[in-house]
């Protein structure tokens, strides 16, 4: 009779799932979210709108999509280049597919946004963003657009081989390294980093965690977030690239909330009133539950919020990002500026016979 109850016992729990593997913990007991993870996945950041409002795909149907993904992956990063090709034409040859403003840049080797669409509980959702409802960004404020442009010149510019900035009054795209893009000068990622939103590549991040910080190093511009637990934000004047952030926990969640951003930070669009409140939990496999909310009404006319999950990987680490502002590559940009402006203003004194300055 007792090993009867026993059975009827384990039987219930297995049921349950009360015997289902915990979750890893530090020895103050708060869930241990140390580790290294990749938060690379091909799940779009917004819904397609051909999906109107279609949350999640039949597992059947990712299931074909990751397959002819992989196919196509493998054959992209097959396409090798060839060792021996000449420098591009001028301008470009419009071969872009790495980035390098039309010259060709590197080749999709290097381009590592995952190799899957994303599950959560089993599901495959069809965007990170869940609200609103139709998984896409809300509308954006009046003159959005034009304020991004002003910090992002350098990369607005089609590069047609002709210093066609000096047409119109005002700054040009390649003044000085000021006027570079700030990702270009590696001072923010080239992707959001608070909140984290998967990007072409770099996607590992590593988690150090105590009871009153943790650290989380972005492998994309080598971006290290320090979050103190149950602290204050400090004063709304000490702005930041990565915004002030502070941790505390909900039962097993940790819940950290970031404002006093700078101006220009690692979201596209997003300002100073940018506030991120975002949600990590451990899971039982080892790999970190992630949800967020952006708010910035001076940005969007609405909230909006995404969740991931961000896959383990124990046995991998995050290697250094060696981008730094006083690269070479910025020197280089600023001269071939200068030669392209100089190759032009020569071409208008021949077709004008005048030397006045562009504009006057």
């Amino acid at each position: 009779m007792i090993r009867q109850k026993v059975l009827l016992l384990v039987v219930s729990a297995l049921l349950t799932g009360s015997l289902a593997a915990e979750i890893k913990r530090t020895p103050s007991g708060k869930p241990d979210l140390s580790g290294v993870y990749d938060t690379g996945i091909l799940t779009p950041t917004q819904r397609p709108e051909w999906l109107g409002d279609t949350e999640y795909l039949y597992p059947f149907v990712a299931r074909i999509l990751n397959w002819a993904i992989g196919i196509a992956s493998e054959m992209a990063i097959s396409n090798e280049s060839d060792p021996d090709r000449e420098a591009p034409p001028e301008g470009g040859d419009g071969n872009n597919a790495g980035g390098a403003g039309n010259v060709g840049g590197y080749n999709l080797f290097w381009v590592d946004p995952g190799t899957a669409l994303g599950t959560i509980e089993g599901k495959v959702p069809t965007s990170i963003l869940y609200d609103p409802p139709d998984g896409r960004y809300p509308s954006t404020q009046p003159g959005l657009e034009a304020r991004v442009d002003v910090y992002y010149q350098s990369f607005q510019h089609d590069n047609t081989g002709v210093a066609t900035w000096l047409d119109h009054d005002g700054p040009g795209p390649f003044d000085g390294p000021e006027s570079l893009a700030p990702s270009e000068r590696c001072l923010i990622s080239f992707a959001a980093t608070v909140p984290t939103i998967p990007s072409l590549y770099n996607n590992y991040k590593r988690i150090i965690q105590t009871d009153t910080h943790v650290m989380i190093l972005q492998e994309m511009v080598h971006d290290a977030r320090i979050i103190r637990i149950d602290s204050e934000h400090s004063g709304d004047a000490n702005v930041k690239w990565l915004g002030d952030s502070i941790g505390y926990w909900d039962g097993d969640v940790l819940v950290v909330e970031t404002r006093n951003f700078n101006k220009v930070n690692g979201l596209p669009g997003a300002d100073e009133n940018l506030h991120v409140v975002e949600r990590f939990s451990r899971q039982e496999d080892g790999n970190l539950f992630y949800d967020f909310t952006v708010s910035d009404e001076t940005a969007w006319t609405a909230p909006w919020s995404g969740r991931y999950v961000w896959n383990s990987k124990p046995d991998s680490k995050v290697y250094e990002y060696a981008c730094h502002e006083g690269n070479y590559a910025m020197g280089n940009i600023l001269r071939g500026a200068r030669l392209l402006e100089s190759e032009y203003e020569q071409a208008r004194v021949e077709d004008t016979g005048t030397d006045a300055p562009s504009g006057e």
